[in-house]
């Protein structure tokens, strides 16, 4: 491609329609108007009823103060937000130059940041809605011998859920705007390659928000999910007590002492820290046992079974793990481990 080629493309109108899409959603810099659909909606068809009434020398200075007057109207009661407001406001006009570059801004609007903000909200928030009866479903027919098919599906099936629906709906979104750049605009086909993976780039980026926000919650939710459908009551934390291996759930033992509950993938965490501590620190916070169930199992070594199962952590392995075979089978690390099937009869003993 040529110089002139390549600059000529960097230099298309186009190329906005990212940059206005990342300028209207960004809540740190500006002001998010991108999450107001009603909003957009409105600056969007204003400026459009602009171009279509008044002389063209006209228009764009026009469309710029109607664009101003309708966002300074909206946030005129918020005067903490009036900074970001002036900022948006300042760097849209020194961006719209052009009447060319208003449509950009329009379509913008209209096609990229009002389908996103329905697309994204279409995205389930977290994973439950599709593990929960199926996990059900496994607990009703197997008892508790399906605790562990549950624990190890229950990540998978939420995450494959969720990017079924985000799927869905980027499909949809992107093939609606496809149809409506075939139909209403007058753009190149390189043109349209601008807008449509301009849309895609900041629905992944937004998607990918929505991803991380619900991936910490994921495993903590099975283990609340366990307790509830056998009726073991959850107990609030210890007071003070502070660990280095984060515990997602609590049960209060019959004595009056407490279990606490950690569902990961791998025991990653700062577990040398946890293991230089003594045992008499639970004792302290009258906590009888750390039961960790641990889905993903070939890092958890030997060191670490050793050190934290002599301070009362105990580790809840999948049934059919090799891991579980060669410790259950160790005279060292016996103790220390226990099958995931076991869990909930080793709770209601307690």
């Amino acid at each position: 491609m040529k110089s002139i080629e390549i600059l000529s493309n960097i230099q298309n109108r186009w190329h906005k329609v990212y940059w206005f899409s990342r300028m209207l959603i960004n809540n740190d810099k500006y002001i998010a108007i991108g999450k107001e659909p009603g909003l957009l909606s409105t600056i969007a068809s204003s400026l459009r009823i602009v171009a279509g009434e008044h002389q063209k020398k006209n228009t764009l200075k026009i469309q710029k103060q109607t664009l101003r007057n309708i966002i300074e109207e909206r946030y005129k009661k918020t005067s903490s937000r009036n900074n970001r407001v002036q900022r948006l406001l300042q760097e849209l006009e020194e961006e719209i130059e052009t009447l060319q570059d208003m449509e950009v801004f329009i379509l913008t609007c209209e096609n990229v940041m009002i389908p996103l903000h329905q697309a994204i909200s279409n995205i389930p928030s977290d994973d439950k809605e599709f593990t929960l009866n199926i996990a059900k479903s496994f607990l009703d027919i197997q008892g508790e011998k399906g605790l562990a098919t549950v624990i190890s599906l229950w990540d998978d099936l939420g995450v494959k859920g969720c990017l079924t629906a985000e799927r869905t709906e980027i499909v949809r979104a992107f093939a609606t705007l496809r149809i409506l750049l075939n139909k209403d605009y007058i753009v190149k086909e390189e043109e349209k390659d601008i807008i449509l993976t301009a849309f895609t780039q900041e629905f992944e980026r937004r998607a990918a928000q929505k991803r991380k926000k619900r991936a910490g919650g994921s495993l903590e939710d099975v283990t609340d999910f366990i307790l509830e459908y056998y009726g073991i009551k959850r107990a609030t934390a210890p007071a003070h007590f502070q660990a280095d291996i984060e515990v997602d759930n609590w049960v209060k033992t019959k004595d009056g002492w407490l279990i606490g509950i950690s569902c990961k993938r791998t025991i990653r965490e700062r577990w040398k820290q946890v293991a230089s501590a003594e045992s008499t620190v639970l004792s302290k916070f009258k906590i009888k046992y750390i039961f960790h169930i641990v889905t993903y199992d070939e890092d958890l070594s030997d060191d670490k079974l050793s050190l934290l199962g002599g301070l009362r952590h105990v580790f809840y392995l999948p049934d059919d793990s090799r891991r579980l075979k060669y410790a259950s089978e160790h005279v060292g690390l016996k103790n220390y481990v226990r099958p995931i099937s076991q869990l909930v009869d080793d709770l209601k003993k307690q």
